[in-house]
């Protein structure tokens, strides 16, 4: 087990910079076709809505990395990764750029032997 945390964290950092390298092949392969993700704002994104702002820029991540220590919690096909992050992001036509703090939790799951992440959901952190 102690090789898939190592493994599932390595992958949670190498999609987190896919993102803001806008790599998305790399982000394509990591995350599950079944990917939802659920904003700060609590809205919902599926995979194809989500990379497709990011690969267009409508949603650019400037920044957007653990800023805390990330506590897993796992079993054979499932770990779930906690952590805060530190995000900057450029958002909409107007090329806003907001930075906030978030609790960010990513649920992957084991499938046909290869780790993917199934869901995301950030918290925003207000001071």
């Amino acid at each position: 087990m102690n090789d898939d945390v190592a493994e599932v964290l390595a992958l949670e950092r190498s999609r987190l910079r896919s993102l803001v390298e806008r790599d998305m092949a790399a982000a394509e392969r990591i995350h599950a076709d079944d990917y939802e993700l659920i904003t700060p704002a609590g809205r919902t994104h599926t995979k194809a809505t989500y990379l497709g702002d990011v690969a267009s820029k409508r949603l650019e991540y400037l920044d957007f990395e653990p800023s805390s220590s990330i506590s897993v919690r796992a079993s054979p096909d499932l770990i779930v990764l906690r952590y805060i992050a530190r995000i900057r992001l450029s958002v909409g036509v107007a090329d806003d750029e907001v930075e906030l703090s978030a609790w960010h939790t990513d649920h992957y799951e084991k499938r046909d032997g290869t780790w993917t992440v199934v869901w995301s959901q950030a918290t925003e952190i207000v001071a």
